[in-house]
């Protein structure tokens, strides 16, 4: 094969090194019946028969015109391409274009220079043979996967000619379809949008070789003969674009001869007739073959010289193609690039039409018809097979979005926090969907908002939806406050296999020897005993260098089978989404088959398991497979730490845990794109959502785009978990806080009287107050002067209402500014949308682009009590903290079984910067108690109790489903906030 390489070719050839990722072959390639061919007989390299340079030298005969310097020409072409490629690598370092051949057929000569040309130019190839008698469908399915594949740059076809049907050549993607043989490729051509298109490498030859030959082609007379689709097409425009004449014929035209006689140059696209002679070429003409079955003699020889002013043979034209090609693949390279960093997203958002007064936030979800989420995550750039689709308006994105962006810079990283809250509320969520609303649908700003799943608790208890408000929410609301895709479902069914594997074990260990409880954890099936993966690791941790089950000694035996857990130390609590305050104490094990043994225990709200902590703190699933294996459900009897890796349910619980782990893409009133994921709470969690959502997001938007992420609660609260925990957990950097205030709330800050639920509220909130405001701002001042610890800069977001007076929002905007906040904003989202936030979403901007001095609040290699304190003095403002016996005895075991070094996570009442939820304002001088302190080991955090914190909340006495129905006709919900 080596002997009939040109020249150019052979010195290409590299034997040593291997040619770029291995062929990936779908069935034996055998010999095409058919030749190969691009469109319409013979497009491109992709599809010629064998190259034999000494036919071609022999047909030329004695006297005819050398072609031009082909190998020149090429060499010019794929340095050129080297060149271009090498500046896009030393910015992007592992890029590496792919082009993917779908061959019909056996060509390993196309293959071999096909690989050689690319390998010269730095790009990868990759080949799918198929038999040469594939079926169009089978054709189209590789296709179909080539499309999806984003490792894949550029696709071409080395088919039959009878194989390129329209419908094969349009399930090509236009971006990837190198040879410009797509309809929408033509049309951009034909338009006159060459920069827009990738135009066919075979008509590019043709024109290329023509004016290297020095020929002008200016008024030149051109016929093209036997070419068909897009090589007809493509050759015709290019020729009139420099001044031709084109004419267009098929073999058996009638007139055929009388054309010939007219034309200065022939460009033969098939093969011609044996009944054609050659004395119809006129002397002086020039001769261009793209026909892939020149060289099999059918042309005729011996006396082409005598006839033709020159002859341009196929492999000529052929491997300039392929050169051409190439240059194709590296500006397709390029585009992808440019798309990947630097795209503004072309999305189409949706119009709002605000009415007054402002509906329900239901009614409002309800009037918007959202896009179907597939067309959102083609617009924000995700790819089919990136995304999981969940009905019509949401979808679970996969993870492997990270790996193909891994290159991607990131965007801005902008965190919504909050004053400490009232019952008043102050709409964090609100504001953090109006802000994205802003950046995206009106400043033309990528952007992407990160919120918490709303639990069914607070939903169907006293809070209501989560989604935002107004005319600032998430769509469909009913879908986001209800079930969204099962994650806490899937959650709580973990979580409570864990619980029940617990005390399973206990009650086992309790009833059988060592030899029984061993022979039925390693039970014989089949004749054949072996320990399964995790007992292998149980075995390793133990120190027993041993896998073959009967090879334990009886004490190794009955240390492998027993935990021997205490169960005073079980901190593993049942689960249930559902405010139920009746199960905050049980008694379980009280029917006869529990053999007597009976305990004390709990449920907690769902989203209060450590199980949600670890989903909002992984950043892979390998990650949240080790940490929900560490997870300590107790202690055993020598005080050492039990996990679930102990209990065998790792993988159970990673299985259960698969889908939930992919973020759940939805979007705003507005069409702009929200990730929903994780709810833990604030209070007794970290109050964040996930980790993975924000880095998948920070890639999506770009590096001049936004990622907006809301944390629970007060700044004291989630906005410090925020820093210390969630940016520890997950290395990104915040360039800027929005601190979220109200004229009301800081009313209730300053002396206002209390607020009950459902009753209206008093003249002081509902009329002109400067005193109450000034005097609660001191609340908003402490908060800002929290957020300046972590050298972050602060822009007040001043959620207004339709009472507050233009006194009231400037005293606030001049506080702010005066405490050092960056800049203050009155937001009016929730009654006009972004449009209402625009102000804000500029000075977010400006804030960000001058970038923050991050840092965390202190060393996690400090003690236990030292980190504890540290937060209770700096953040709260406390004189001090009090440890009960419990706590320090608590903390001791910790630093003992070497967890002293975990961030903390403070579990502290929401309504007041210190221990008592009735303290507004400012408190000081207060010593904060510490009654207990627990350990979230797979989340990674140590969590001290302020007080007494219940972790399963209660209903009131008239709970928000008194109002929620469905109407059985039409599906529709009712009454959902």
């Amino acid at each position: 094969m080596s002997a009939r390489l040109p020249l150019f070719l052979r010195g290409l050839r590299r034997p040593q090194q291997p040619p770029g990722p291995p062929l990936r072959l779908r069935a034996p390639c055998r010999a095409s019946s058919g030749g190969g061919g691009g469109c319409g007989g013979g497009e491109g390299l992709l599809g010629q028969r064998r190259l034999r340079d000494s036919q071609v030298g022999s047909s030329r005969g004695q006297g005819s015109q050398a072609p031009p310097a082909r190998d020149s020409i090429v060499r010019e072409v794929i340095q050129n391409s080297k060149e271009v490629l090498n500046l896009l690598q030393e910015k992007n370092p592992t890029f590496k274009p792919v082009l993917a051949i779908i061959q019909a057929g056996d060509d390993n000569l196309m293959q071999e220079i096909n690989q050689n040309l690319a390998e010269e130019a730095g790009l990868n190839i990759t080949h799918i043979c198929l038999p040469p008698d594939s079926s169009e469908a089978e054709i189209i399915d590789e296709i179909l996967k080539i499309n999806e594949d984003a490792r894949v740059h550029g696709l071409a076809l080395q088919i039959s000619e009878n194989s390129f049907s329209n419908k094969v050549l349009n399930a090509l993607k236009p971006e990837k379809d190198v040879d410009g043989v797509t309809d929408i490729n033509l049309g951009r051509l034909v338009r006159g949008d060459a920069h827009e298109c990738y135009i066919s490498p075979v008509a590019r030859a043709v024109i290329e070789l023509l004016e290297k030959s020095g020929v002008n082609l200016d008024g030149k007379k051109i016929l093209v003969i036997g070419a068909h689709g897009s090589l007809e097409a493509a050759v015709q425009c290019l020729f009139q674009r420099r001044g031709s004449m084109t004419m267009s014929s098929q073999w058996k035209t009638p007139q055929l001869q009388s054309k010939l006689l007219e034309a200065d140059i022939v460009v033969l696209g098939s093969p011609k007739p044996e009944e054609i002679p050659l004395s119809w070429i006129q002397p002086g003409t020039t001769v261009l073959n793209c026909s892939n079955d020149f060289l099999s003699g059918k042309l005729g020889h011996g006396s082409l010289g005598v006839h033709l002013h020159g002859l341009i043979a196929e492999n000529d034209v052929s491997l300039l193609a392929a050169a051409l090609r190439i240059q194709n693949m590296v500006s397709s390279g390029r585009r992808w690039l440019r798309e990947q960093q630097h795209a503004r997203w072309r999305l189409h958002c949706l119009k709002l039409q605000p009415l007054s007064p402002v509906p329900s936030d239901l009614e409002i979800s309800k009037a918007q018809t959202p896009k179907a989420v597939d067309v959102l995550a083609k617009e924000i750039g995700l790819l089919a097979d990136e995304i999981e689709i969940y009905g019509k308006s949401k979808a679970k994105v996969r993870l492997s979005l990270l790996e193909r962006l891994k290159d991607q810079a990131d965007g801005k990283y902008v965190l919504v926090a909050g004053i400490t809250p009232t019952p008043l509320g102050e709409g964090k969520s609100t504001v953090t969907v109006g802000l994205v609303q802003a950046m995206t649908a009106h400043l033309n700003i990528n952007s992407f908002a990160c919120l918490r799943q709303p639990s069914q608790g607070p939903t169907f208890g006293v809070k209501g939806g989560a989604a935002g408000g107004g005319y600032a929410q998430v769509i469909p609301m009913e879908e986001f406050n209800l079930h969204l895709t099962g994650d806490i479902h899937a959650i709580t069914a973990a979580n409570n296999l864990l619980a029940a594997a617990v005390d399973t074990r206990i009650l086992h260990e309790n009833t059988q020897t060592n030899k029984a409880l061993y022979n039925r954890l390693v039970p014989s099936v089949n004749g054949v005993r072996e320990f399964s993966s995790i007992q292998l690791a149980r075995l390793k941790k133990l120190g027993i260098n041993k896998t073959d089950p009967n090879a334990l000694t009886e004490e190794e035996m009955g240390k492998f089978a027993r935990l021997n857990i205490d169960p005073s130390t079980i901190t593993w609590q049942r689960v249930l989404d559902t405010n139920d305050r009746f199960l905050r104490k049980i008694t379980i094990g009280q029917a006869p088959t529990e053999k007597g043994y009976s305990r004390q225990a709990q449920f907690d709200i769902a989203v209060a398991s450590e199980i949600m902590a670890v989903l909002a703190l992984t950043d892979s699933l390998a990650d949240m497979k080790e940490r929900l294996g560490r997870m300590v459900v107790a202690s055993d009897k020598n005080g050492q730490p039990v996990t679930a890796e102990d209990l065998g349910v790792t993988g159970a619980l990673t299985v259960l845990m698969k889908d939930a782990i992919k973020p759940n893409l939805m979007q705003t009133l507005e069409g702009t794109p929200v990730f929903v994921h994780a709810g833990p709470f604030a209070n007794i969690a970290h109050g964040n959502s996930s980790v993975l959502a924000d880095k998948i997001a920070l890639k999506l938007v770009g590096q001049e785009g936004f990622v907006v992420t809301e944390a629970g609660f007060g700044a004291d609260i989630g906005m410090e978990k925020f820093f210390n925990i969630k940016c520890r957990a997950s290395g990104l950097v915040p360039n800027a806080v929005v601190l979220v205030a109200t004229v009301r709330a800081l009313k209730m800050h300053g002396g206002g009287p209390s607020v009950t639920a459902g009753v209206p509220l008093k003249k002081e909130y509902t009329e002109e107050n400067i005193q109450l405001v000034a005097d609660g701002c001191c609340n908003l001042q402490k908060q800002i002067q929290i957020a300046q610890l972590f050298g972050v800069p602060v822009i007040v977001a001043l959620n207004v209402f339709k009472t507050d007076t233009r006194a009231e929002i400037d005293l606030v905007c001049e506080l702010a500014k005066r405490a050092g906040a960056f800049d203050a904003v009155p937001c009016y989202h929730w009654s006009v949308g972004g449009k209402g936030t625009v102000q804000l979403a500029r000075a977010v901007r400006d804030a960000a682009n001058k970038g923050s001095r991050f840092r965390f609040l202190y060393d996690v290699q400090l003690p236990v009590v030292e980190k504890i304190r540290t937060i209770a003095q700096a953040v709260y403002g406390a004189k001090d903290i009090e440890l009960s016996p419990e706590a320090q005895s608590k903390i001791d075991r910790y630093t003992q079984q070497g967890f002293g070094n975990l961030p903390i996570c403070m579990a502290k009442t929401h309504l007041s910067l210190s221990h008592e939820p009735d303290k507004k304002g400012v408190p000081r001088d207060f010593i904060l108690p510490i009654s207990d302190v627990r350990a979230s080991i797979g989340a990674g955090f140590i969590y001290p109790l302020v007080g007494t914190m219940s972790t399963m909340p209660g209903l009131p006495t008239r709970p928000c489903f008194y109002d929620i129905d469905l109407d059985t006709e039409t599906e529709q919900v009712k009454g959902l906030f």
